[in-house]
């Protein structure tokens, strides 16, 4: 409800620090990589204390996550700082113009439309910028898709303008209701197929 691969744009980033003399670091301390399903009970920790905490209600339930990251994985983007998750996105694939309730819960492997079914950062980590910046890594990413046209989410109001800063498009109110909340669908055009991968290596 509002949110890999070998391409230059998402290797690890890494970040080094200092480092006293005689120690030596073993896990970077920045990198962006794909979930996976031993990442599902961080991923929902994080989810469920900044969600329930404002709209009551979880995007994903733990289920649900350890259903997309086991379907579709690389449609998945978390950010580690020294091995711990700090911000992550989920999506999967849907394959008509408008979301419906169906999308909440599957996975269209042959759909043109990456629904991003939510992004959310550790609340040791907000009001620094990590979220914008894990969403343009992500849309970069989609860019090398060659099957990916465009990017959905759906968030309440109050989120319209942080991922209209991010190049999102209002559509129109969502057909898609949970209890009390409602929602505003926004979409990104993903362009740019075949230069991207002219020139980033996709």
């Amino acid at each position: 409800m509002s949110v890999v691969s070998a391409v230059p744009f998402m290797k690890p980033l890494h970040m080094r620090s200092p480092v006293p003399r005689g120690r030596r670091h073993t896990l970077p301390a920045s990198e962006f990589r794909s979930l996976s399903l031993e990442d599902a009970i961080s991923v929902f920790e994080i989810e469920r204390e900044a969600f329930i905490s404002v709209s009551g209600e979880c995007p994903l339930h733990l289920d649900e996550v350890r259903h997309f990251l086991s379907l579709c994985p690389e449609l998945s983007l978390g950010w580690f700082e020294e091995g711990r998750l700090v911000a992550f996105i989920i999506g999967s694939l849907w394959d008509q113009e408008r979301l419906t309730m169906d999308a909440l819960t599957l996975h269209k492997p042959h759909g043109p439309t990456v629904h991003i079914h939510v992004l959310a950062v550790h609340r040791t980590f907000r009001q620094q910028g990590k979220g914008s910046i894990l969403m343009w890594r992500y849309l970069q990413y989609l860019r090398c898709l060659p099957y990916v046209r465009r990017a959905v989410l759906m968030c309440e109001d109050f989120l319209v303008p942080f991922y209209q800063k991010s190049g999102f498009k209002v559509q129109g109110p969502s057909e898609i209701t949970v209890g009390p909340l409602t929602f505003i669908e926004m979409f990104y055009p993903v362009r740019g197929h075949a230069f991207m991968r002219r020139n980033s290596g996709c």
